[in-house]
């Protein structure tokens, strides 16, 4: 009688479900009874489940639709000497069974079911990129909902091929791309979109994300491509990768202490050129250095040349320059103590078409002096030239002596001694100039990079 139940009050609910064949379709009945208390009997779907060798389609001659999404959760490494970036992925997929449908409201108000993968029928999508075989986890589930639509979503450590560019390291940026395709199903037998916006994806990636190590997700932009193999077209989507380090750790281990040494040798130049104690502190300053770069090693890239070692090699070749300058001028004043060569005619010419020094560096000649610069006398911890080369006896003196004419003649070589002396006692002084303004030049242009590079 129609509106009454089986026998035995107990309720009895039958699921349709539709297996379209090519010429025919077939159909088979599910016993509901026992949804809410027993579960699902797996042999209702037996039919459906024999069915997974084969592409679930009712032509083959139409393409099944598979949608590809994926959650970025975290960066583990990026390996710039192998190319390499190894990242937590979470990859959704999802494609319609149309021999699957049933009624919810037929089935106590079962929309959706999970069914082992090992039962279905499940695309052969892989990263092109990837250096790893694919070791997906057996025994995984799949979502299965009423229209017949499958949610399949597996968890993957990702070893991937990624074009490294380290020239900006610390403040570089890169862009890796995961490239989804098939290997086996052309484009006539498959095809590639997206569920989701790439906005969406990038978003959700960012929430759950669970380093917060060296790089950070910028975004994530998208590409449907066609990659021809022989005769043969396959779909595929590129997803494009954007990280960026995070420069702090390297800011602070490696740029800071490699400024302030070479802001303390810049301040060695306040020190008296013909100081005893110049040139050993340059010394220990250019082992410090070394030292310095040797423990730090470990933190630069193992491949290419980033322009931080740039910076360092020229850190490195300022201080060296530096030091030999310091030797050469010891030997100049060395010189001027005992008996100072004569001057070229171009060097002389050089210091009198010199610009005056800058005031902040402590060599600098001052105005009011007269001549080239400062006189000797007013030259820090530097002696004068009479006291260098010895005192020139006065004509009184040289009268009271009772030998005018020699006196006159040591003092006329006395006074060339001290000329010439003057001269290199200033031509130090513009070398030293010189390098210390080289040195304020470097180090602003430092500042200034490492400021626009880590605000870009």
């Amino acid at each position: 009688m129609e509106g009454e139940w089986p026998p035995g009050g107990q309720l009895l609910f039958y699921l349709t479900v539709s297996l379209l064949l090519q010429g025919r379709a077939d159909t088979f009945t599910i016993n509901c009874s026992g949804f809410d208390q027993n579960g699902v009997d797996p042999a209702a779907f037996q039919a459906v489940f024999d069915r997974k060798a084969f592409r679930p389609v009712i032509n083959y001659s139409i393409p099944t639709y598979v949608n590809i999404s994926f959650t970025l959760s975290a960066i583990l490494e990026v390996d710039a000497r192998l190319q390499l970036l190894t990242s937590f992925l979470w990859i959704n997929l999802m494609w319609d069974n149309p021999f699957i449908s049933w009624n919810p409201e037929e089935c106590v108000d079962v929309n959706k079911l999970t069914v082992s993968t090992e039962n279905l029928w499940l695309p052969d999508i892989f990263i092109l990129e990837s250096m790893d075989v694919d070791r997906a986890a057996t025994g995984l589930s799949a979502y299965v909902s009423s229209d017949g639509r499958i949610k399949y979503d597996r968890a993957a450590r990702v070893n991937s091929i990624c074009n490294l560019d380290i020239f900006y390291f610390p403040f570089d940026q890169q862009n890796c791309t995961f490239t989804f395709t098939s290997f086996l199903y052309t484009v006539d037998s498959m095809l590639l979109g997206t569920d989701k916006e790439v906005w969406e994806i990038a978003a959700t990636s960012r929430d759950v994300i669970q380093t917060q190590g060296e790089w950070e997700l910028l975004g994530i932009n998208k590409a449907t491509l066609k990659m021809l193999v022989g005769s043969s077209v396959y779909d595929q989507i590129t997803f494009y990768v954007a990280i960026r380090r995070r420069p702090f750790l390297y800011v602070i281990n490696l740029l800071v202490p490699s400024g302030f040494l070479i802001a303390i040798d810049a301040l060695s130049f306040f020190l008296p050129a013909e100081s005893e104690n110049r040139a050993p502190f340059k010394i220990t300053l250019l082992l410090g250095y070394n030292v310095f770069l040797l423990l730090m090693n470990e933190l630069l890239p193992a491949s290419g040349t980033p322009l931080i070692s740039v910076y360092f090699a020229l850190c490195l070749s300022l201080m060296v320059l530096s030091l030999l300058e310091t030797i050469f001028i010891t030997y100049l004043l060395h010189l001027a103590t005992t008996q100072p060569p004569p001057m070229p005619r171009w060097l002389h010419s050089l210091l009198l078409h010199s610009t005056n020094p800058m005031k902040c560096c402590p060599t600098a000649p001052q105005k009011g002096n007269k001549g080239l610069g400062l006189a000797p006398a007013h030259l820090p911890g530097l002696k004068e030239p009479v006291e260098l080369v010895g005192k020139v006896p006065g004509p009184r003196e040289a009268e009271l002596n009772g030998c005018p004419e020699s006196t006159r003649g040591q003092q006329k070589d006395e006074a060339q001694k001290q000329h010439l002396a003057s001269l290199w006692v200033q031509f130090s002084h513009m070398m030293d100039t010189l390098l210390f303004r080289l040195y304020l030049i470097f180090m602003a242009t430092f500042i200034t990079s490492v400021i626009v590079l880590w605000s870009t």
